[in-house]
């Protein structure tokens, strides 16, 4: 009961203390305030996704 205690007022401490801002966007690793910026960095993280096996698989064709 103690370690519970102790655990939920440490966590309710670092929440009162964090001074982040507050609204749509503030709270991501990256900016939205750019939307052509934006839409260029999320192509090249969803397509190196997708273009990973293609390039892996011609790769090992031209091995051969």
């Amino acid at each position: 009961m103690l370690l519970a205690r102790t655990i939920r007022n440490f966590s309710t401490s670092l929440i009162r203390r964090s001074h982040y801002e507050e609204g749509p966007g503030k709270n991501l690793p990256f900016s939205v305030e750019n939307k052509w910026r934006l839409l260029a960095m999320m192509s090249v993280f969803f397509g190196s996704g997708f273009a990973a096996p293609f390039v892996l698989v011609w790769h090992q064709l031209l091995k051969k």
